[in-house]
């Protein structure tokens, strides 16, 4: 079962590079609703609505997205889902602390006008205590600062293990971060804010998960994992990987 998982992600990785495979009608649905009007100038970019595919969502399940941002990801994953699903937005309380710039995003995301199955969520790191067990958890661009000061110098293996309880058995855990240069491990997360993939793969496997597969559609060749992700060189465009992990049944 794990297996077939893991080539029907990897062959499914082809289809959308190549532009073959069309995308699912409620993820199509979900990334042309008018509540992301403004997002649609980062899609090219960002491949949402192909990494949706790719990742599995599907109407009616239960996600999490760890550090949603401003909701470029949150608002796909309410769309898809919808109604009869539900999306939970983790904020770690250390960074929402009454009248932060977070703690208003996280409070004008949860009560964006058109969404109504999203809740926000305040966890102690590494603690995820969520009201039910999940689909899919999902964190984009965050796995790095999880061993940096900024989320309490937070061990990556021992937040995978709250991850794998919070999930249902089967469910996935989709990774997305900046590659830092090979070699470089945990060295570059709190400066370049870049992680080795190796590295990142190894503690999350360490947790108990199983690898399902994992995605090219942000790679980018001419990133020479030199850069800050923040230099105006290549923000926005840094080499990604695309991990799925799942939680054996």
């Amino acid at each position: 079962m794990r297996h077939n998982l893991k080539f029907f992600a990897l062959g499914l990785t082809g289809l959308l590079l190549a532009g073959a495979a069309p995308l699912p009608d409620y993820v199509a649905s979900a990334v042309n609703a008018p509540v992301r009007h403004a997002d649609k100038i980062k899609d090219a970019s960002r491949h949402g609505a192909e990494i949706v595919a790719f990742m599995g969502l599907k109407p009616g399940q239960k996600v999490a997205d760890f550090l949603p941002g401003r909701g470029y990801w949150t608002r796909i994953f309410s769309g898809v889902v919808g109604q009869q699903g539900h999306v939970f937005d983790i904020w770690p309380s250390l960074m929402v602390t009454p009248g932060s710039k977070f703690e208003k995003t996280m409070t004008a995301l949860s009560h964006q006008s058109g969404i109504t199955n999203v809740t926000a969520l305040q966890v102690h790191l590494p603690s995820l205590n969520l009201p039910e067990p999940v689909d899919v958890f999902f964190t984009s661009q965050n796995l790095h600062d999880l061993p940096t000061p900024f989320l309490g110098n937070t061990d990556i293996t021992a937040f995978s293990k709250q991850v794998f309880a919070a999930l249902k058995p089967g469910g996935k855990f989709v990774v997305i971060d900046h590659i830092a240069v090979a070699g470089a491990g945990l060295t570059q997360t709190d400066t370049l804010h870049r992680i080795e993939p190796d590295t990142a793969r190894k503690a999350i496997l360490a947790a108990g998960f199983t690898f399902a597969g994992e995605s090219s559609l942000l790679a980018n060749p001419q990133d020479n994992h030199h850069l800050k992700v923040f230099d105006s060189k290549i923000r926005g465009k840094t080499d990604q990987f695309i991990y799925v992990f799942v939680k054996p049944e």
